[in-house]
This record gives structure tokens, C-alpha cells and sequence, in this order.
């Protein structure tokens, strides 16, 4: 990520001059009532412009300090990040810097700049604290750079005018961190249920010896005789199995909770489920729609069509228009005639939308095993917990109520029906949604 070399730009005195500036202008004021202080004007004068030509001559020069962008590295939504630079001083004295980068909306920039002191012939890196707060492609502007020497009388005023693109991707850290552990079988570490590599279902496996913990179910009889003791069959969790992540893109996806959009969460949570599924070698494929079908990626199983996934959605965004949902799920039954795990990223406050979901997910229940992931909304908890002091809080709090009970209506429908719910608030819906898709390995659900 490196930049161009220094651009002209102008020099400025700098408040150590202006202060000189006042102490002889105040001493030639004083000279009306005490004449010795104009001499004093005279010397000071002279040593300031003395000075002053010193600071010129002694640099640096604009050719001698060059600065570069160090690599973004991975940039995951507000996931905190560090924009670097590595400054190099070529000339024989020693300078103060001051970069002030180019603030842009995909970041949320500190409020102090950049500093850094450099000795004559050596190099420094420095860095700026920033969080990332808009997924997608972004671009990094103009350097805007301050050098003083020792004197400090002038400041030399350049800019680097290169352009930086940028990719913020959504914020996968639960499946970096956690991944060795799924790999091993165990999530307990990372606040996840324990994964049972062996269940109910599946290939069978082995006879092993009864543990409180089976069921009386898998109890095998006939070993049981042979050896005198109880044992108990052990299957394999079955593997290879397809996972369609679908991701309403419409209106209701739109809303900020907190620092994030809604759809912002479920990417994140989409992409972490697709990561956890390819270490156990599941097929995962991911749809998007709005008013129309914006992506469509056929399942396939390994890392890298993981990270080709991750690649070709991390700047998909929502549109504020009305989501198609039978148009959707005409498609997906279309394209995807096997029975899959479908995971559904919605949200249910309206009747409308809270009617098409009901009706096309309980289409596809006969087929596949459906799954909806909702976020519900800290604010109308926040709502319901507050107590009224004035008729608008009164008023609102009546309106959480309604949006409260529409939703777990809907939500109990759709259990009723076979479709499993998650409503969580959206901090927690990625470990939940792992949490749930975990489950539902071990208990051979699909």
C-alpha cells in the first residue's frame, strides 16, 4: 500500500514564531515609556529573523522525507483497526511530523492526529486507531503532512494525493478465534453447546459401554446379553449435508440497531455459519433478494469456496424497497429441489411482512428443514421496561406492546409449523445461530 512522493503545498510560520512576533512587538510598544526596550526590539529582531533564515537552510527539504502507506491488513466491520505509516527522514537533522489523514465515512477517526519525531537518517512507523463502520469497498485520500525542525519557526506543509482502495469485510472474529476448537469438537470455550461428533443418526459407528448420559433408546439388547452389561450403540453425525443461507435484502433489513444496519448482523452471522459448516464439510450456498434476486451461489463444500462466498457478498447491501418473498422462495424451491438446512435472515415488524414469511416458509418446511433468524429490537425492550412518565411514553410503550405481541404470534406460528426460530438481539445472533446450527448436527435433525 505505498504512496507517491511529496506533493508542494505551502509553509506557515508556526506558533513559536507568532509568539516571538508578539514579545517584539510588546517591546517596541514599550519603548513610547522605556527607550532601552527598543533596543532590546532591535536584538530580538534580529536574532528572529536570524533564526528564521537558519530554519530555512537547515530543511528538510520535501525530497528528503518520504512516507508510505503500511498494509490495511484484514479490515472487518467495527472490529478496531490501525491505519499505518512509515515515515522516512533522509535528511541530516532531525523533524516533527504531523499527519492528519483524510477522514471518510467508512471509518470512525480519532479526534488527535497523527505525530512522530524522526532522527536525521532514520525511519519510524506510526499508527492511527480506527474503527470500521461501513462494510464494502472503500478508499483511503489524501496524506496531509506538517515537518518542523528543531528551530520551529516554519512549518513545511505537504501532501501525498494518492488514492487507497480498501475492502472492510464483515466482522467473521468468532470464527477465527473458535475454528481450531470447532476442528477439535469442542465450542464450550467459546460460550457455544459442546458439538457431538457422535449421535443419533447417521452411519452407525461403534458399541461402547452405558453412560448416565445416553438415552435409554440406543440401548443395544442383544450386546447387552452377549457381554453382561449394558451397551449402547454410537452413530456418526452425518456429514456432507447442504446448508442455504437466504438473506432477505429489503426495507426491513435497512434500520440501524445500534452501530450497525440489521443486515450488517446477518451477513456477519451468515458468513460465520458458512465458515463453521466447511470444517464439518458441509455444502453451503447463499441467496439474496430485495424486489428481485441480487445473489445466488450454488452449494459447494471446502475453505475456499468459503472464502470465495465471503469474497462476493462482504459489500452486499440491503435496498429500501419491499422484498419479493414469494418470488424468492419460487426460486429457491426451484433451484434447490434437495433437502437443505435453510437459514433465514428476515425480520417480522409488520403484517405484511410478517404474512409472507408465514406463508413461504411453511411452503418449504414438507422439503427442507427451515430455519428463521430474527433480531429483535433492544429498543422495544427498552420501551417495555421503562415506566411511562408522560402520555408520548405512555403511547410508545403501547406500540412496543403491539410490536411485541405481533411478533411472538408470528414466531410461535412458525414453530408450530416446523420452523425453527431464533429471536435474539443482535449482538448475540452469530453465537446463537452457530449455537443452533451446532444442535441441530448432534440431533441429526436434517
Amino acid at each position: 500500500m505505498r504512496t507517491g512522493p511529496l506533493s508542494p503545498a505551502f509553509g506557515w510560520v508556526t506558533p513559536r514564531c507568532v509568539g516571538a512576533l508578539l514579545i517584539i512587538a510588546v517591546l517596541v510598544a514599550a519603548s513610547a515609556l522605556f527607550a532601552p526596550a527598543l533596543v532590546v526590539a532591535q536584538i530580538a529582531g534580529a536574532i528572529l529573523a536570524a533564526c528564521f533564515i537558519g530554519d530555512l537552510v537547515l530543511g528538510p527539504r520535501r525530497t528528503s522525507i518520504h512516507i508510505e502507506r503500511e498494509p490495511a491488513g484484514h479490515l472487518a466491520l467495527r472490529s478496531p483497526a490501525r491505519l499505518g505509516y512509515r515515515i522516512s527522514n533522509h535528511s541530516g537533522t532531525r523533524v516533527w511530523l504531523q499527519i492528519v489523514d483524510t477522514p471518510i465515512p467508512a471509518f470512525e477517526f480519532p479526534e488527535q492526529v497523527v505525530r512522530a519525531r524522526v532522527g536525521p537518517n532514520k525511519g519510524i512507523s506510526v499508527g492511527l486507531p480506527v474503527m470500521p463502520r461501513l462494510r464494502g469497498p472503500a478508499e483511503l485520500g489524501w496524506l496531509y503532512v506538517t515537518v518542523t525542525n528543531a528551530i520551529g519557526l516554519v512549518a513545511r506543509r505537504w501532501i501525498l494525493r494518492e488514492r487507497v482502495s480498501i475492502r472492510i469485510y464483515p466482522d467473521l472474529s468468532a470464527v477465527e478465534r473458535y475454528g481450531e476448537l470447532a476442528r477439535r469438537g469442542r465450542l464450550v470455550e467459546a460460550g457455544f453447546r459442546k458439538l457431538r461428533l457422535h449421535g443419533r443418526g447417521g452411519e452407525f459407528d461403534a458399541l461402547r459401554e452405558w453412560t448416565p448420559d445416553d438415552e435409554f433408546r440406543t440401548i443395544n439388547w442383544k450386546a447387552t446379553a452377549r457381554r453382561g452389561k449394558l451397551m449402547v450403540e454410537q452413530y456418526d453425525v452425518e456429514r456432507s449435508q447442504t446448508i442455504m443461507l437466504v438473506l432477505d435484502a429489503g426495507r426491513l433489513m435497512t434500520p440501524r440497531l445500534g452501530p450497525q444496519q440489521k443486515f450488517d448482523y446477518a451477513i456477519t452471522a451468515a458468513l460465520s455459519v458458512a465458515a463453521i459448516a466447511a470444517l464439518a464439510d458441509d455444502k453451503v450456498g447463499l441467496m439474496a433478494f430485495a424486489g428481485d434476486i441480487l445473489e445466488h451461489i450454488a452449494p459447494r463444500s471446502g475453505s475456499a469456496h468459503t472464502s470465495g462466498l465471503t469474497s462476493r457478498v462482504y459489500d452486499l447491501q440491503p435496498r429500501f424497497e419491499e422484498a419479493d418473498y414469494g418470488r424468492a422462495f419460487t426460486y429457491l424451491r426451484r433451484r434447490q429441489p434437495k433437502r437443505s438446512l435453510v437459514i433465514f435472515f428476515t425480520d417480522m415488524f409488520d403484517p405484511v411482512a410478517s404474512a409472507a414469511t408465514l406463508g413461504n416458509l411453511t411452503l418449504i418446511t414438507p422439503r427442507h428443514l427451515a430455519v428463521c433468524v430474527l433480531m429483535n429490537d433492544e429498543a422495544v425492550q427498552a420501551a417495555l421496561r421503562t415506566e411511562p412518565t408522560s402520555p408520548h411514553d405512555a403511547y410508545r410503550a403501547a406500540v412496543a406492546a403491539e410490536l411485541l405481541i405481533a411478533r411472538q404470534t408470528a414466531a410461535a406460528i412458525l414453530r408450530q409449523r416446523g420452523v425453527i426460530v431464533i429471536d435474539v438481539p443482535a449482538k448475540d445472533l452469530t453465537v446463537s445461530l452457530i449455537n443452533a446450527y451446532v444442535e441441530i448436527k448432534a440431533q441429526s435433525l436434517l
